[in-house]
């Protein structure tokens, strides 16, 4: 079979400046970064567009294809008409080179240039992840010239809770000594995080401009001070230099799908550790730019969608007019107890225990006052007795309307009943989104609340330490802050080998960590960790470059 890559190579990239044309864009709003990609040069006009959210069931071995048919989507509602700009996140290196592949769509429904954006991209990730390392190292000279902060006193080394970050799968740099040998600042023990999972990450995505980027990095915590004092980057002078890294970062990026539509492919937390959204700035320029911005929440609806609705929407005023919910056969039977090896085969029974998870998705939405639509990703395997089931399951017993979608093959055309489904949807305006849980609420209830109305647990499991802090947190003015709930992407639960849609089991909530200047606070459920690591056999094993410098193995 045709790879994605040799897909997006056979595929006619567009000069930049007639894509950023046909949404309304003139020569002087973008910067060219080669002949198909640019940044925004300058601020859009105020955003009038729908919001169409794409998520996804549990993930799976199997694959969904969410961003595929986010993509899909847009190019199909072009084509009926209905002009769309699409705002996706940046792929992370860490999962390119891991198990689960680049983030660029698939076959028929990509974005270009995918090697490009696959990789390095436009220097964003590398923005983020030194302005995060430029705090690091200041923290550590501060320590090592006993300097003191803004509140009067030195830094306590036994305190500092800021964490350095690179943007790989790398497990041995977990857990780090640092400051050894004479010179060097005090011996202490730190770590790494993935920089999908740092808070200057996290702050870029959710920032309305510069001016509040710069506010939030200065509010980030980043440990005490020898009384015991909170201390921010603000108080040891770091934020006008971490400002200064990324400034370029900040701005969209637009790119082209394959069909020639435009899409903006902008910051990239991971859904299971942060928030799991592209940036509001990004969302708003689609808004401003189409009569609909199509984008996507990370992972599966009880992760990305719920934050998606209770961090970036309650943060940037965001209201979405509809919700796709995007599943396969192959990873319904899976949920429904198949074996990954014998998903290519007809099992109604699997496929029937597995609508559960669809199901539990399709009520969540429901909740946040959504209008949903299922989109069917198709496989070559699935039969027409499991279409059936499916399709029957959605339309009878859940009442929404579903669609087999094969944009993959076909592009545009393979999508077509799901854009004219999304459309009339927006178009009814019947959408009343509502946040699943007030600003008002205590911080224990509010993980409580998500764990029980979006998971369906029976309770939560707070550690000792991890309730102390949540008081400390409320204690300090951090109460009305949203949660975000970092764990396993693949179950409901804490533990990802549960699959299904299980009731009535305890999360376990072991640490939580202030992110004050992205503004919500992170909570660890599990063995859940923010510097994941390869798999045994990781996909940079099978890419290489030709003689004539073409990349290969890149998926």
């Amino acid at each position: 079979m045709t790879s994605d890559i040799d897909i997006a190579r056979a595929a006619k990239l567009q000069p930049i400046a007639d894509i950023a044309a046909n949404i309304g864009l003139s020569a002087h709003q973008i910067d060219p970064y080669g002949h198909g990609t640019a940044k925004l040069a300058g601020t859009c006009d105020t955003p009038s567009g729908k919001l169409i959210l794409v998520t996804a069931i549990n993930p799976t071995p199997a694959g969904e294809g969410k961003t595929t048919t986010t993509i899909g989507l847009g190019d199909a509602l072009n084509h009926i008409g209905r002009k769309a700009v699409i705002a996706l996140r940046e792929p992370s290196l860490g999962p390119v080179f891991g198990r689960k592949g680049g983030a660029t769509g698939g076959g028929q429904s990509q974005v270009l240039p995918m090697d490009r954006i696959n990789l390095h991209f436009t220097g964003d990730f590398h923005a983020i992840t030194s302005a995060h390392n430029l705090l690091a190292a200041l923290i550590d000279n501060a320590l090592h010239f006993r300097l003191p902060t803004a509140t009067g006193l030195p830094l306590d080394a036994r305190h500092i809770t800021w964490r350095r970050v690179m943007d790989m799968n790398d497990r041995a740099l977990r857990q780090i000594a640092i400051g050894m040998g004479p010179g060097n600042a005090p011996a202490r023990e730190s770590g790494f995080d993935i920089t999908v999972a740092s808070e200057v990450m996290a702050i870029l995505c959710l920032a309305n401009d510069l001016d509040d980027l710069q506010a939030r990095l200065g509010r980030i915590r980043i440990g005490r001070d020898e009384a015991g004092t909170p201390v921010t980057a603000a108080d040891i002078g770091a934020v006008g230099a971490m400002t200064a890294l990324l400034v370029d970062a900040m701005r969209p990026n637009l790119v082209q799908t394959i069909a020639g539509s435009a899409a903006f492919v902008h910051g990239g937390p991971f859904a299971n550790i942060a928030h799991g959204c592209n940036s509001v700035v990004a969302t708003r320029a689609a808004l401003a730019l189409g009569e609909f911005a199509v984008t996507e929440a990370g992972f599966g609806a009880d992760l990305g969608a719920e934050k998606f609705f209770d961090i970036k929407c309650r943060s940037a005023g965001l209201a979405p007019s509809v919700a796709v919910v995007v599943a396969t056969v192959r990873a319904l039977k899976f949920h429904g107890g198949a074996a990954l090896a014998d998903l290519g085969r007809e099992n109604t029974a699997a496929l029937n225990a597995g609508l559960a998870n669809l199901t539990r998705h399709v009520e969540n939405l429901g909740t946040f006052g959504v209008p949903v639509v299922v989109a069917i990703n198709e496989f070559g395997s699935d039969t027409a007795a499991e279409h059936a089931l499916v399709l029957d399951h959605c339309r009878t017993t859940l009442g929404v309307a579903a669609h087999l979608c094969r944009h993959w093959a076909q592009g545009a055309s393979g999508a077509v009943d799901l854009a004219q489904s999304v459309a009339a949807l927006a178009d009814a305006d019947t959408a009343a989104f509502r946040l699943l849980y007030p600003d008002a609420m205590p911080l224990d209830e509010k993980l409580r609340t998500v764990a029980q109305r979006i998971y369906r647990a029976a309770d939560i499991a707070l550690a000792p330490a991890a309730a102390r802090q949540l008081a400390a947190f409320a204690a300090q003015g951090f109460g009305s802050l949203p949660v975000c709930i970092a764990k396993t992407p693949y179950s409901f639960t804490a533990d990802e080998h549960i699959k299904g849609a299980t009731t009535g089991f305890t999360l376990p909530i072991r640490e939580v960590r202030l992110s004050a200047g992205a503004g919500f606070v992170v909570a660890m459920a599990g063995d859940i960790n923010t510097m994941p690591g390869l798999p045994k056999a990781p996909a940079a094993l099978g890419m290489g470059v030709t003689e004539a410098g073409e990349i290969t193995g890149l998926a």
